[in-house]
């Protein structure tokens, strides 16, 4: 198992940190990140995302924490393609999809960037997400659509959308996002 240098994003809409180690292992991860909030209120969320075979979800576990509460969540994706979760079980609606993506946070992104090689050749591939919204984690269904737009000498762009939402993201040749616009930005050394 090798190690990814520790990957650091600076919110660029209002203020907010992440940071993520990433311990890859051939065509699955396991990542421990820490995010800091302000909004909706001030937050500390911890998470430790696992994927299986291929860059697919297998597990993320999320605490989050505020002035005065405490909340928690284990998702869990079956091989079978079943999702449960700590408070809700089952989630029939569901049933399917691959990627967990958590609120807020540029790492999520990169299972399927990756599963699809789109940091690296042409294509366009719509998904259903677990997404999980923050600092509430409540677990919702998301259809998102990514599609290559060019390669760069260190990357690649990539098009990101969810219903009305749209965004041109920048990855690294890894597949790790470097920018993400009007969310964050990859802090990197001097």
């Amino acid at each position: 198992m090798t190690a990814v240098p520790v990957l650091m994003w600076s919110g660029t809409d209002e203020w907010r940190a992440e940071t993520a180690v990433v311990r890859a292992d051939g065509d699955r991860f396991t990542a421990t990140g820490v995010q800091l909030g302000v909004t909706p209120e001030p937050y500390r969320l911890d998470y430790v995302l696992e994927t299986s075979a291929r860059w697919v979800t297998r597990t993320l576990d999320v605490s989050a924490a505020g002035d005065g509460w405490r909340r928690s969540l284990h998702l869990a994706r079956d091989p079978d393609g079943r999702w449960t979760s700590t408070g809700d079980g089952d989630l029939p609606a569901l049933t399917g999809a691959e990627d967990c993506d958590l609120g807020l946070s540029p790492l999520t992104n990169t299972m399927p960037i990756l599963r699809h090689r789109l940091h690296a050749e042409s294509g366009a591939v719509e998904f259903t997400m677990a997404w999980v919204s923050v600092p509430d984690l409540g677990v919702h269904v998301s259809v998102q659509r990514y599609e290559h737009l060019r390669t760069t000498p260190s990357g690649a762009g990539i098009r990101f959308s969810s219903g009305e939402f749209t965004a041109d993201l920048v990855v690294d040749a890894a597949g790790f996002v470097l920018d993400y616009p009007d969310l964050a930005r990859r802090v990197t050394g001097p």
